[in-house]
């Protein structure tokens, strides 16, 4: 005789939600098996004299559900090879709803030649519709709530979460939710639904989800769909719509009117004044100028989905694609034990892909990838490392401070001739070898630059300060007197 496992379900709730067909199949089993006595069916199982034993036990023996299930499963399949008689196994709700173990004997039975046959029952989604009132046609999600992360909500659906076991699950959940929704959110807690005596459904702030009582197998959490701006303002697709509003006949005409070329000058700008905020280690404004650059992103990306060439989404999955391939350490079986050996795995990847995509071909020299526009002082970084990957470098600093006292030399001789074209020529040179010096102590020369600035700035003002407390202007102030006021600042 084959080895066969039939599956039931019994509910999610009293008796009165089993199926008759159901019914009539464990009155003629000859062997029931169910995952959990925990269960308001299971007293009619007793009343009636019916013979069961539950996988109960099994939970008591391992820290993880995934484990449990595993566990479960095996043994399953086990006695339905070692019967000379078809096991049926009650599972709570649907089979098909929620209920890892009969996804896995759907996985293991055929491969280990077991015949499974699964019969529905009433699921826990049917009383939630009923007592909470609400149609899944409006949009509707059912996530678990054990493995629930942030990226999987969409405020515009009615969600469900399953399997709120206890209390410690309902705080996973909140802070999860919290990513998307306010924290007053009103959201609502289901215990025992359709289970007379039982049941509670109780609204609460999404603050107080771990602090609302009665947590168990029979538990869920809705969260109503919203198109409340304070939700959806959360989101992506809400920028990608209000930017693609913006863009429409019936939007902005500011900013129907503006192209590629027209706001270029604003991406720098809006670049520049969030390296600021991060120069400032200003939370508040890394905040709103991050957002403006990636505004900058949008408008850009909306200009050529208009032109039928890609949208912001492709932009991602660019994105996506090339961390995803330039990380092999950590999405790949490469290793990479400290920064340098990632950078190297990343240099090669990079190679790899330029190599795959034919752009080397197109590189007549080794300087060649370096953007025209950038800033001349980043310019000459990217140009030193570029040659210095192909040995156009000393081998220590030695000489490279050797090359800034010879440039300093020339710049002294320029000046003592007159020339203004030869001066500027050879400042250019000082400031070249100057980079260079930076790059052998691996400090950035702009980000070195910008923090003189700022030193440079701070101290002035030092200077203002005191002119000011002492009722004097900078007429009336002389260098010696503002260089004791700049070594004071030094000392601050």
């Amino acid at each position: 005789m084959t080895a066969s496992i039939t599956v039931v379900g019994l509910g999610s709730g009293d008796a009165g939600q089993l199926t008759l067909g159901v019914w009539r199949r464990l009155q003629a089993a000859p062997r029931i098996r169910v995952r959990t006595e925990q269960h308001p069916v299971i007293s009619l199982l007793r009343d009636e004299k019916l013979t069961f034993t539950s996988f109960d036990s099994i939970y008591e023996q391992h820290d993880t559900f995934p484990d449990v299930y595993d566990a479960i499963a095996k043994q399953l399949i086990q006695e339905a090879k070692d019967s000379a008689e078809p096991v049926l196994y009650g599972v709570p709700g649907h089979p098909m709803v929620a209920e890892r173990t009969v996804q896995l004997l759907r996985e293991r039975c055929p491969e280990q030649g077991v015949a499974l046959d699964i019969i529905g029952g009433e699921s826990f989604l049917d009383q939630a519709f009923i007592r909470l009132g609400f149609d899944p046609i409006e949009g509707f999600a059912l996530l678990d709530a054990a493995e629930l992360q942030p990226a999987q909500l969409q405020p515009r659906v009615h969600t469900l979460l399953g399997q709120v076991y206890d209390a410690f699950t309902a705080s996973d959940v909140k802070l999860a939710l919290m990513e998307r929704y306010p924290d007053d959110y009103e959201v609502v807690v289901g215990h025992a639904l359709g289970v007379p005596g039982e049941e509670q459904i109780l609204r609460v702030p999404l603050y107080e989800l771990d602090r609302t009582p009665g947590y168990g197998n029979l538990s869920l959490i809705w969260v109503p769909r919203t198109d409340d701006d304070a939700v959806l303002n959360r989101s992506f697709d809400r920028l990608h719509e209000v930017v693609s509003i913006l863009r429409s006949p019936e939007g902005c005409p500011w900013d129907r009117e503006q192209t590629h070329q027209s706001i270029r000058k604003n991406f720098i700008e809006e670049l520049y004044e969030a390296l600021e905020a991060i120069d400032n280690d200003d939370p508040d404004g890394m905040r709103e100028e991050f957002g403006d650059v990636i505004l900058q992103v949008m408008l850009h990306s909306q200009m050529e989905e208009e032109n039928g060439s890609f949208s912001v989404y492709d932009v991602i999955e660019s994105l996506n694609e090339k961390l995803i391939f330039r990380h092999p350490h950590v999405f790949g079986d490469r290793g990479a034990d400290d920064a340098e050996e990632a950078l190297r795995n990343w240099e090669q990847m990079k190679a790899e892909e330029k190599k795959r995509k034919g752009t080397d071909k197109d590189r007549i020299s080794k300087l060649d990838g370096i953007p025209a526009d950038l800033p001349a002082l980043m310019k000459a970084y990217a140009i030193q490392k570029k040659a210095a990957k192909v040995g156009f470098d000393w081998d220590e600093i030695g000489p490279v401070l050797s090359k800034i006292e010879e440039e300093l030399a020339e710049l002294r001789e320029a000046i003592d001739s007159g020339d203004a074209e030869q001066q500027a020529s050879e400042l250019g040179d000082l400031l070249f070898a100057a980079v260079n010096a930076s790059r052998f102590i691996k400090a950035d020369p702009e980000e070195a630059l910008s923090r003189t600035n700022a030193k440079f700035r701070k101290r002035f003002s030092y200077i203002e300060e005191q002119l000011r407390i002492n009722g004097k202007t900078f007429d009336q102030t002389d260098l010696l007197e503002m260089d004791r006021w700049w070594e004071e600042a030094k000392r601050q």
